[in-house]
């Protein structure tokens, strides 16, 4: 009689743990930090419209996201840059197939520095100058005479990679350059340092300063607005990223990527505060 009224207790309390288990996702989304924001709110209002399904949203990085896809540990993958071959062919070997890239907004990758920082404009050349610590003190730039503490992301970030192959050329980063978790870290630190320079999307900014930039010295210096990226004008923009397994691109999947690039999902997208596709993009 005991062991049965044990077993009855057991058994009532594994229900009242599995009532307090969080339920399970129907769609699970990982990757670039740069695109939490934008995927927590197309998930915030998918859920709202769609209530039946879940949608989890966790970052990590681009590179992480990659890594997830590849171990089929996530259904989406969102990343602030284009696959990498390596990447290509570690998903055939685990799935069999290339994994389908959708492109799902425009960013201008946003150089930031402190809001009392006199400077407003950088050639692209100086940015790496600066980044690679060729450029030390702000006064070579027309600044204060003050040192440059260089912010950057961690090297599995998307927006990392994007920064040292478009700015840096490829070449390294200083080794006295401030690795931060993530764009709003970056964008803390640099608010709150008046040596401060740091980069990344254009949905984050508040409490710094956007800084234009040139292609060169002989171009115009433009801001990271939509009109600019666009039409191109701004040097740095880029594409964001959704990367899936063509196996699982059906069902609840396929629709929520299809109300991703809809008029209603691309209005997320402006709300957020980065751009969203030319209709000729979406598809």
């Amino acid at each position: 009689m005991k062991a049965k009224n044990l077993i009855t207790r057991i058994g009532l309390c594994l229900g009242t743990a599995a009532l307090l288990l969080p339920a399970r996702a129907d769609i699970t989304v990982k990757g670039s930090d740069t695109m939490v924001i934008l995927a927590q709110k197309w998930a915030e209002v998918y859920m709202a419209n769609n209530p039946s399904i879940k949608i989890q949203v966790t970052g990590g990085g681009t590179g992480t996201g990659f890594a997830a896809l590849q171990n089929q540990q996530t259904d989406l993958c969102n990343a602030s840059r284009k696959i990498r071959a390596k990447e290509i062919e570690t998903c055939i070997r685990a799935f069999g197939k290339r994994p389908t890239e959708y492109r799902v907004a425009l960013d201008g990758l946003s150089v930031y520095v402190n809001a009392e920082n006199p400077v407003s404009e950088l050639t692209v050349e100086q940015l790496e100058l600066i980044f690679t610590a060729k450029i030390r003190n702000w006064k070579e730039l027309g600044g204060p005479d003050l040192p440059i503490t260089v912010y950057s992301r961690e090297n599995s970030s998307g927006t990392y990679e994007f920064f040292k192959e478009h700015v840096l050329q490829g070449k390294d980063f200083a080794a006295s350059a401030q690795t931060m978790p993530g764009t709003a870290a970056v964008l803390q630190a640099v608010a709150k340092d008046p040596k401060g320079i740091g980069y990344g999307g254009a949905a984050y900014g508040a409490g710094a300063k956007h800084l234009n930039i040139k292609k060169d010295e002989a171009s115009p210096a433009f801001e990271p607005t939509e009109e600019n990226v666009v039409n191109g004008a701004y040097p740095i923009s880029r594409h964001l990223f959704i990367y899936v397994n063509p196996a699982l691109d059906k069902g609840d999947v396929a629709n929520y990527l299809k109300w991703i690039r809809s008029d209603e999902g691309q209005a997320v997208v402006k709300d957020v505060g980065y751009f969203p596709l030319p209709a000729n993009l979406r598809r």
